[in-house]
């Protein structure tokens, strides 16, 4: 009888494990090591890459630590951690800005990186997480207090959530990091839809910022001075004058995007194969691996990779409406957002849809910070399965 409980309880445990989570993120690393190796193989400036390979390969094993250590929080842990987790992020985020990397700050303007010795580290990345542990609290403790939804209490949250932005924003503006910036905009945008707020606020919101893109982008083509006045660089004009045309300058600012069109279309249905690059392209082991992918393995290996992110948040959605919490809830439409972003703004921006942003694409872009952030965002949703009860807070509301 014993043994037979026993037997039970690992049966259990397994079935709190998202297998299908777990398959479609290591497809995805295996993916990434490939074109990784296909990415630095090819690039003369890397000198030695057996040591960047078993780099990235001990980061997927970080990163796993990091998602079995996350399972263990259940989501009044998480609840209770959110505060902490904000805070030390932005204390981070503070801290960047003196003891920046000066190398990093040279080549791409941006004070948003530490270095130590060969190690370097983005806070802005598991800043990322712990920013929608803080918003799906702060959304899921309004709501308890409000339950009914007023053009009124709607408003307040709207206000408590940009109050809770606006430290991360300011900070990021600081460190001249407005690819990132992105980033977090459109997880607040995701959580604000699904927070309750009616339509009749979210519609004029929605259509302000949609008109403030516009003339944005209106202002760059005729105009500059206003924007040149509120703190935009030189870059980000190239970088918007590239995706806006980008035959304008094949040799000069529009470089790196036309090298990266010329790569896919080169690769048409089937792609050339493993480890043919016969196109190069600037930082293709980062910003642009999926450049390496279109070349490699065509249009049918491009779709494959777009088909295995939709598995992924598909089956991140599934767990959602199974756990009924709504918690956890929000901090699955967090992470949700967070992947999906990076995977539309990337491929958008290789293919030359979207600006070039410097924006990773999701376990597959080399980089230890942006797959430590990604996979602690994992770790949250593999834990709603594995804690999957409805728990009651300190306050007495019931999050089921």
């Amino acid at each position: 009888m014993p043994r037979q409980q026993f037997l039970r309880r690992d049966e259990d445990n397994d079935a709190r494990i998202d297998w299908g989570i777990i398959f479609s993120v290591l497809v995805l690393a295996v993916i990434g090591m490939t074109s990784l190796y296909v990415a630095l193989t090819h690039d003369s400036s890397t000198s030695s890459v057996t040591r960047v390979m078993i780099s990235q390969a001990l980061w997927y094993l970080i990163g796993i630590v990091a998602v079995i250590f996350i399972m263990q929080f259940d989501a009044e842990q998480l609840w209770k951690i959110a505060p902490l987790a904000y805070g030390l992020g932005i204390l981070l985020l503070i801290l960047v800005l003196f003891f920046y990397s000066r190398t990093y700050y040279i080549n791409n303007g941006a004070k948003s990186w530490f270095a130590i010795g060969p190690l370097s580290f983005q806070p802005s990345e598991v800043m990322k997480p712990a920013f929608i542990l803080m918003m799906g609290r702060v959304i899921s403790q309004h709501n308890s207090e409000y339950p009914e939804h007023t053009p009124r209490t709607d408003w307040l949250l709207l206000g408590k959530l940009f109050a809770w932005t606006l430290p991360v924003a300011v900070l990021l503006k600081l460190q001249n990091d407005f690819g990132t910036m992105l980033v977090f905009f459109a997880i607040l945008g995701g959580m604000i839809l699904v927070s309750g707020i009616t339509w009749k606020i979210i519609a004029p919101v929605a259509g302000a910022v949609t008109l403030l893109g516009g003339t944005a982008i209106f202002l760059v083509v005729y105009d500059r001075t206003l924007l040149e006045k509120i703190g935009f660089q030189a870059y980000q004009f190239k970088r918007i004058d590239a995706w806006l045309d980008p035959s304008s300058s094949t040799t000069g600012s529009s470089y790196q995007l036309w090298q990266s069109m010329k790569a896919i279309g080169s690769g048409q249905l089937l792609g050339k194969g493993f480890n043919v690059s016969e196109v190069y392209v600037p930082v293709r082991e980062s910003d642009m691996i999926f450049s390496v992918i279109g070349e490699n393995f065509g249009f049918i290996g491009c779709c494959l990779l777009i088909f295995i992110y939709l598995l992924l948040i598909f089956q991140m959605i599934q767990v959602t409406f199974d756990t009924k919490n709504e918690f956890y809830a929000y901090i699955s439409t967090g992470v949700i957002m967070m992947i999906l972003f990076h995977v539309f703004e990337n491929i958008g921006m290789n293919i030359g849809l979207l600006p070039l942003t410097g924006i990773p694409l999701p376990f597959i872009s080399q980089g230890g910070s942006a797959l430590i952030g990604n996979m602690i965002g994992i770790g949250f949703v593999m834990s709603m399965r594995y804690h999957n009860k409805s728990y009651m807070f300190s306050n007495g509301t019931d999050f089921r």
